[in-house]
């Protein structure tokens, strides 16, 4: 908990956000020390105006993450910084994922396999069927279910993943110190047992209709795929397929009826290429590649008597340390600057001194 306290309050500072707080981290090597840089030194970081350092120096946020670690403690929460191991793999693959997630739950976020559902708050009988059918079909590959436990689908697909044994995770526009909306609060305890409930925002913060939005980027950004079961012309169904488009994951839908106003949403995603018609969870294993046997792949090996640079000793020397690491993590271990270290790591690449893997972690060879 040594630096939670500063991790609260970077999130709390205006004007920094996700993308210039995970700057700040990286240039100055470690969150507590974003809040011990000079300003002449952090006005020299990429993107961080002067506004933004004025802010930094002058804020009054330690306070006000003091009374959050309370809550935290007292209700058993798990914060997840983005360098955090169990912070979600998926989601930090996304440029604009949060500094810092609220975690009540004991499913693994980074399950070998998560879809997300999504659709209507007015969801039909057609609806509800297809929410069980596919999460059904979902159980034999043990999926981590995702959903933002609204009315409608979100609240049937949690539901379905309960009566298969499915560990399910509802993200939330609001703090973990309510539920939202009230008539799922017993749902979301059933789910708490095996799943969780997740959320970017503190203790306190209300249910405000620009929260939804912000949390749809969560849900579409932690899973392999998105499915939107059944949507309207217009909604937030259609926001988290769009999100999930623009971070190039699956997205499904599920076709309906012609003219059914429940079923305009998914039938234009199909229609314009946005989204791939799906009928059933076979067809979510078979796009996903779910069932594939793959072969083993053969080890590049590691090129013998190659003259590594400075940067590149000290990158092998850190995975030797540590083992394998995302690249935020290797960052802050190495101190090398983003703008440098993706030409090194590159470049050790073709060398054949380390691989990426998947979520953008390195392992020496």
């Amino acid at each position: 908990m040594d630096d939670l306290i500063y991790k609260i309050a970077l999130t709390l500072v205006p004007g920094v956000g996700s993308v210039n707080g995970k700057s700040l981290v990286a240039y100055c090597g470690g969150v507590q020390a974003v809040f011990m840089e000079k300003r002449r030194a952090l006005l020299k970081i990429p993107g961080i105006g002067e506004q933004t350092v004025n802010a930094l120096i002058n804020h009054n946020a330690f306070e006000r993450a003091e009374e959050e670690i309370a809550f935290i403690e007292k209700n058993k929460i798990t914060p997840l910084f983005y360098l955090d191991k169990d912070y979600p793999i998926r989601l930090k693959q996304c440029h604009d994922s949060p500094l810092l997630l609220y975690y009540k739950g004991t499913a693994d976020l980074n399950a070998p396999k998560v879809v997300a559902l999504v659709g209507t708050r007015k969801a039909t009988e057609y609806g509800r069927d297809m929410c069980r059918k596919i999460i059904e079909g979902l159980q034999a590959h043990g999926a981590l279910i995702v959903s933002g436990l609204a009315y409608g689908i979100d609240t049937w697909s949690h539901k379905a993943a309960l009566d298969n044994n499915l560990p399910t995770v509802g993200v939330l526009g609001h703090g973990l110190d309510r539920i939202y909306p009230f008539a799922n609060r017993s749902l979301a305890e059933k789910m708490m047992e095996t799943g969780g409930l997740l959320c970017e925002y503190m203790s306190n913060t209300l249910p405000d209709r620009e929260n939804f939005p912000m949390r749809n980027r969560i849900i579409a950004g932690m899973s392999d795929a998105t499915v939107v079961v059944e949507a309207g012309e217009s909604g937030g169904a259609l926001i988290t397929a769009d999100i999930a488009n623009s971070y190039n994951r699956d997205v499904f839908a599920v076709p309906g009826r012609i003219g059914d106003p429940h079923s305009e949403g998914c039938n234009k995603l199909i229609k314009i290429n946005k989204a791939v018609l799906i009928q059933s969870a076979a067809d979510i294993s078979y796009l996903l590649n779910w069932n594939e046997v793959k072969a083993p792949k053969n080890n590049i090996q590691r090129q013998l008597f190659v003259t590594l640079t400075e940067e590149e000793e000290i990158v092998v020397n850190v995975l030797k340390e540590k083992g394998d690491l995302d690249v935020d993590t290797l960052l802050l271990e190495t101190r090398l600057l983003p703008s440098k270290a993706a030409s090194v790591l590159l470049n050790m690449e073709f060398e054949g001194i380390i691989r990426c893997l998947p979520g953008k972690v390195y392992r020496l060879i």
